[in-house]
């Protein structure tokens, strides 16, 4: 693992502003679409995955967003993944957003474990949450990944208080661990 972290390259625009997305209601039922910066702008509710990516080694990736990124640009994040498209299902989107983040092709289905709705002032979403175990060499997009390692439990708790995490990610570990803690092991 490296402290060493590259310089957030300059860029206003953001990225998928205009990717249709399905807006859903408190219960996770579709009651329209919007285009994914509109969804933000006016804090449509809408679908997220995050997809706790483990190696051979029960290693978990954690990598750096990239500045161009519509919202939490340049924070870390524990997870990979990211909005569901209108009209594809979680696990689908589960799929495509690990294998598209991480640089790989036949990577297994991730695991379906839990979902919740994450709220902020900012924003809301439902959120599925996944893992997966990936053995194959990672080549992250570098569009969505500006740095990234495979840090061991010791080293992320160490990192937790100290880099600046996407709010959405602590959530969604932060249940990981309760969901865990209640007897529900993770995947692997």
């Amino acid at each position: 693992m490296t402290d060493q972290q590259p310089e957030q390259p300059a860029s206003p625009q953001p990225r998928n502003a205009d990717e249709i997305l399905d807006i859903v209601d408190e219960h996770d039922r579709v009651v329209g679409q919007a285009p994914r910066g509109e969804a933000y702008a006016r804090r449509l509710r809408h679908r997220s995955t995050f997809i706790l990516v483990r190696d051979e080694q029960d290693r978990i990736f954690v990598h750096r967003r990239t500045a161009q990124k519509l919202i939490f640009p340049a924070h870390y994040d524990l997870f990979v993944g990211g909005v569901v498209g209108a009209g594809e299902s979680y696990d689908d989107a589960a799929l495509r957003e690990a294998e598209e983040e991480l640089g790989v092709s036949g990577l297994p289905r991730p695991v379906p474990l839990f979902r919740f709705l994450y709220e902020s002032p900012e924003h809301t979403w439902w959120s599925a949450v996944y893992e997966v175990r990936c053995t194959l060499p990672v080549d992250p997009q570098a569009e969505e990944v500006a740095w990234h390692a495979f840090l061991t439990e010791e080293e992320l708790a160490a990192r937790l208080p100290e880099w600046e995490w996407v709010p959405d990610g602590l959530e969604a570990f932060r249940r990981l661990r309760d969901w865990e803690a209640a007897g529900r092991p993770a995947a692997g």
